[in-house]
């Protein structure tokens, strides 16, 4: 027994020694680190460039120390950053989705960039336990710190000033040349979890029994054939050919695409799968795609055999002639006038806008053209990757856009290059009201044009707002940026009440630019609220998309240059019109005005 006694005090007092042994020692270099960035992209400590000094800090959302400790990382951040220092925020949170993590950088107005050690190989690359544990990292990525950034918080409670400024010391030390004098210092924290393994006690899933019907709620409206996506999920054969990229774009959150945060706002045209579902999609495809039983399998999804997902049109106005889209190269924007005239006001429940070759169209506005011209007021609705049509019966609410008489319909279109030469001809289909109009679809748009984004700048922020002069219900939101753009939110200042959070588009993607639909009747403002929106915009080295990190950046309609299109879509409270109009051409037959 003695003996037993010994053993088990020995595992006890040995362990912990082991796993310091397996830590990479102080001096050691290390290899390639990889992560992902906001955006789901695959990224690595060579994309900043060759720099003075790494700092990298790993973080959690839900960490309280980490929370505590961003105001000082943002202080250090402007000492050293213009020494050549780069900051970057690792987020190791086993529950922490990307979205998440784009999330807290607005939360806390941070500049440097926030990355996602999704397989935690920089935290086994660099010895990391807990967060926000800290590691420098010299010009030869030799590890010269690692430990706290001081030793004034604790997780129990905190001193008022620090005794000792362990990170801010490192940093003076590496950039004067000299060893670091206190290389590792213990650190409060969050001991850091890695992902949950698949436990071996729970069911296997199975194609046919759990993953179709997944698929088929969620993802088949796009992947199947006919459509923009680049592969169907129709079949078991198309789910396994396409299994590992269905797993890391689940966890990834990158499908089925949506931005918003879900923290602030309920839109009725959110596809986001729920932690079951996505639970179920990456423990199939990792513990060996089981085919199962097909007599299991699910009714076929009902998908419309129309080509058009408003359903059959009352109206569809077609391109003239067809555009010639080159191989390569930067494609400018065109403007076109569809050949219809609209001879009596009209008014419209629906509306898409449709490529013969989607593959082409990164994204095309409509608005209609009068004698005055086309203006912000005249806009309708744009075509995006992965958007949804103007479908106004989804409010269920009685609205409708408006056309005036001898009004034609204009589209500014964005063609983007696939590799070889293309044709494109656009059509429009129209969809008029089948029940009472009672109200007007309206907008505004808040677009500043006096945008200077400097050089370099990681998260530059710009505003605009407008007041209502009106009680008003909002129906949606939408945002335009182009290859900067890294995230808008959306508020409103009601008078007299706590700012509220409309909408927060956390990790804005130029590729994805989506609609954000409010159920009506969800978010009445009255007269006097200030909706305002705040966008950041990224013009570092560390942008993937950037074309000229050391431009100074305008206000312009190419994408090289940026804007700031903050759209919200509203119906005014007091407004009932009341109109009948001829479902077979939009026009007013009945009035009770």
């Amino acid at each position: 027994m003695r003996w037993l006694t010994l053993i088990v005090l020995l595992a006890i007092v040995v362990r912990p020694t082991l796993a310091a042994d397996r830590k990479p020692a102080i001096g050691n270099i290390v290899g390639e680190l990889r992560f992902k960035d906001i955006r789901g992209l695959q990224r690595s400590l060579a994309d900043f460039g060759k720099k003075k000094a790494h700092v990298l800090v790993f973080t959690t959302t839900h960490c309280p120390l980490v929370k505590r400790t961003m105001p000082k990382l943002i202080e250090l951040d402007a000492k050293f950053g213009p020494q050549d220092v780069q900051f970057v925020a690792v987020n190791v949170g086993a529950d922490d989705t990307i979205r998440d993590m784009a999330a807290q950088a607005i939360e806390f107005e941070v500049t440097f960039p926030f990355v996602k050690d999704t397989d935690l190989s920089c935290v086994k690359s660099l010895g990391i336990e807990r967060s926000p544990e800290v590691v420098v990292l010299d010009a030869d990525r030799k590890i010269v710190y690692r430990g706290r950034v001081d030793d004034q918080l604790r997780l129990g409670g905190s001193r008022p000033e620090p005794t000792r400024r362990d990170l801010d010391e490192a940093l003076q030390e590496v950039l004067a040349g000299r060893a670091v004098s206190v290389a590792e210092t213990p650190v409060d924290g969050c001991l850091i979890t890695a992902p949950e393994p698949i436990a071996a006690d729970r069911p296997v899933p199975t194609f046919h029994k759990d993953v179709a019907p997944i698929l088929n709620r969620r993802c088949v409206s796009c992947h199947r054939p006919g459509t923009a996506a680049p592969f169907s999920l129709l079949s078991f054969s198309d789910a396994t050919t396409q299994a590992e990229m269905l797993a890391e774009v689940v966890v990834d959150q990158r499908m089925p695409p949506w931005f918003a945060n879900s923290k602030h706002g309920k839109f009725q045209n959110d596809p986001s799968l729920t932690r079951a579902e996505r639970d179920t999609l990456v423990r199939w495809v990792r513990s060996g795609r089981a085919e199962g039983n097909p007599q299991d399998a699910p009714a076929a999804p009902e998908l419309s055999k129309s080509k058009w997902r408003i359903g059959e049109p009352d109206l569809v106005i077609t391109m003239l002639l067809e555009h010639s889209i080159p191989a390569t190269g930067f494609v400018p924007y065109k403007n076109i006038v569809l050949p219809y005239v609209f001879l009596a006001d009209t008014w419209i429940e629906a509306v898409e806008i449709r490529p013969d070759n989607p593959a082409v169209v990164h994204h095309a506005n409509m608005a209609y053209v009068t004698s005055n011209g086309v203006g912000e007021e005249t806009f309708i609705t744009g075509h995006v990757p992965g958007g949804q049509p103007l479908d106004l019966a989804r409010f269920d609410n009685g609205v409708a856009f408006f056309v005036p008489q001898f009004a034609a319909l204009g589209l500014q279109i964005h063609y983007t290059t696939t590799g070889k030469n293309e044709k494109c001809r656009i059509s429009v289909g129209l969809r008029f009201p089948r029940g009472t109009v009672r109200k007007k679809f309206q907008h505004f748009l808040l677009d500043p044009h006096r945008i200077q984004i400097p050089p370099g700048h990681g998260a530059f922020a710009i505003r605009a707002g407008k007041t209502l002069n009106q009680d008003v219900t909002l129906l949606g939101l939408f945002t335009h940026m182009h290859l900067r753009g890294k995230d808008m939110t959306f508020f409103s200042d009601v008078p007299g009440q706590p700012r509220e959070t409309l909408l927060q588009i956390a990790n804005y993607n130029f590729e994805w630019q989506l609609g954000y639909e409010i159920e009506p009747g969800q978010k009445r403002l009255p007269k006097g609220t200030r909706i305002e929106a705040l966008a950041h915009y990224d013009n570092s080295t560390f942008n993937p998309y950037n074309p000229d990190p050391k431009r100074t950046v305008p206000w312009g309609l190419q994408s090289y240059d940026e804007m700031f299109n903050g759209f919200v879509f509203f119906v005014a409270d007091d407004e009932d019109l009341n109109l009948t109009v001829d479902p077979k051409t939009g026009r007013v037959v009945q009035s009770s005005k």
